[in-house]
């Protein structure tokens, strides 16, 4: 056989060698990326500054004085604190960044305007994102359990909407879609007054936990006037004689 066509053969025995080789390298590098690509996890805040912590001031007694041998008919109407809940509102500042395990910044993205949701739970461990969805009735009788709520009046069954009226926004949790109107509900209040617009708060489950979730405004004016990126409230334990405060872990979720 002629030497110049061995020669080619080799060559083209060579490139197709080569090519293979390439082939199996890029599919190594789509795979290296794949393993090491996942959406962001939710995690805590970088700080929480409590900037104000306040109740209701006590309402002195009102005196009643009529003559012996007189029957007095009262009116009376009272606004009592319910110490069996509170509440978290705030603000939110942040940015993107890409950092090292050690917290080295390679880059950032400050943000003009900010989406997105906080999240609150007793839980002080880590909160299993890959199972979150919405919480039922099953789930909210057990907290009512768990945190002694045992009022009709304002229970957790009573304070999130269950029923088939109740609306919310879809909203995605790290990677699980929950779809709109699914979860039970509440609106915290604007202006001192009830609405069914703003500061949307969806009670979740992770199969083992409660986590409230509320959707982030921007400078929406909230319950007392003032401008608030989000306004949620959760359940203290409702023990009669209880002077304790049960602690919650906040999470933030940053779009």
């Amino acid at each position: 056989m002629d030497a110049k066509i061995i020669e080619r053969k080799a060559e083209r025995k060579n490139k197709r060698k080569s090519l293979a080789i390439e082939i199996v390298l890029v599919f190594m590098i789509i795979l290296i990326l794949f393993v090491n690509a996942k959406a962001a996890d939710l995690q805590g805040p970088d700080s929480v500054e409590v900037v104000d912590n306040e109740t209701k001031g006590v309402v002195s007694a009102k005196m009643i004085n009529i003559s012996g041998g007189r029957i007095a008919t009262l009116n009376v109407n009272a606004t009592i604190q319910n110490p069996r809940w509170k509440g978290f509102v705030g603000n939110v500042t942040g940015k993107f960044t890409l950092d090292d395990s050690s917290g080295s910044t390679l880059y950032d993205w400050s943000l003009t305007s900010i989406t997105g949701r906080v999240y609150s739970t007793r839980n002080s461990t880590s909160v299993t994102w890959a199972s979150i969805n919405c919480s039922n009735i099953t789930h909210l009788n057990q907290e009512n359990i768990n945190l002694n709520h045992t009022n009709v009046n304002d229970n957790l069954n009573v304070t999130f909407n269950l029923t088939a009226g109740a609306t919310h926004n879809p909203l995605w949790v790290g990677g699980v879609y929950l779809s709109a109107n699914t979860c039970p509900t509440l609106n915290t209040y604007k202006s001192d007054a009830a609405q069914d617009v703003d500061f949307e708060e969806v009670a979740l489950y992770d199969r083992t936990n409660i986590v409230y979730a509320t959707i982030l405004e921007e400078d929406v004016t909230g319950f007392d006037g003032g401008k608030y990126d989000f306004q949620m409230i959760v359940p203290e334990n409702g023990l009669p004689g209880f002077n304790g405060a049960t602690a919650y872990y906040v999470y933030i979720e940053i779009n």
